[in-house]
């Protein structure tokens, strides 16, 4: 088998280690030449692609993938992979197709728990072109009769971006806005679920998400209990320094269900909250 992934970075690197036995073949695209050789040197063959025009040997990489991953913002003009490549993977007819989206989609709820049937309202511009990409893909997937699955990721984290750097850099922050709660991914358990799903051809879209969505300043709090530290102290979300994008993100709150991915596709969380996470995380500082 052979796998193409769009946008090697901190989600699909992790998928790219999880499932490097299962392929003979792995490319992977990338903008800059620096990071390309970088790329070279992990196994995963390097192609330049910025997505505003067709990548230098991507159209043949294609014809051959068996496997394919987009983990690649949309802009203001859709989906760039679906803009310049999208031929390119219904020609090479992979087995599977998967989209890395996230939970951004589903907008604002007050806090009530959503899951993949509740209708989208997007908030932020850039959530607004996710649901538009991922449509584009749905359709796409429609059109080809191509299986493509769409992940919807919650709050990132793993080794290297966590609470505890947050905390290395001087810029760990208790920010309290009443009744907020979040969701978050261990980038492990995506990796995982990628892997699992890709065994099953369907055309279905899943939240990829813990089982605790919980207020931000309690995630900090833990780490300082586990840090031996003092937290720093509270800040009101409404008189706290933040650029608009961060602000944007608490405009957005509520529970995200993972309940289908563990009802039809079986699949177990290895980090199912961010305390066994951060536990985890801690023995690797």
């Amino acid at each position: 088998m052979r796998l193409f992934v769009f946008g090697v970075g901190f989600s699909s690197k992790a998928f790219i280690e999880e499932v490097r036995d299962q392929f003979e073949w792995i490319g992977g695209t990338t903008r800059s030449e620096e990071k390309a050789s970088i790329l070279r040197k992990a196994g995963v063959e390097p192609f330049l692609f910025d997505g505003t025009a067709k990548g230098a040997g991507i159209s043949d990489a294609l014809k051959t993938a068996t496997h394919v991953l987009v983990s690649i913002a949309p802009n203001e003009d859709g989906d760039p992979v679906l803009t310049w490549h999208g031929e390119d993977i219904a020609a090479g007819k992979p087995s599977w197709t998967g989209y890395l989206s996230t939970v951004g989609v589903y907008g604002n709820h007050d806090g009530a728990w959503v899951d993949e049937d509740t209708p989208c309202k997007p908030v932020s511009k850039r959530s607004v072109q996710r649901v538009a990409a991922e449509d584009a893909w749905l359709s796409f997937a429609g059109d080809t009769g191509l299986a493509v699955q769409v992940f919807r990721l919650s709050g990132i984290y793993g080794p290297g971006r966590n609470t505890f750097e947050n905390f290395k850099k001087g810029k760990a922050r208790r920010l309290v806005k009443p009744g907020q709660v979040f969701n978050r991914i261990h980038v492990a358990d995506i990796a995982r679920a990628l892997k699992l799903a890709m065994a099953t051809r369907s055309t279905r879209v899943f939240n990829v998400t813990d089982d605790e969505p919980a207020p931000p300043q309690d995630v900090v709090t833990y780490a300082a209990e586990l840090l031996g530290v003092e937290p720093p102290p509270e800040i009101p979300f409404e008189s706290a320094d933040l650029t608009p994008m961060a602000r944007s993100f608490y405009g957005e709150n509520k529970r995200v269900s993972n309940k289908r991915i563990k009802d039809e596709l079986g699949f177990t969380f290895r980090y199912p909250n961010y305390r066994i996470a951060l536990r985890d995380l801690l023995a690797t500082l």
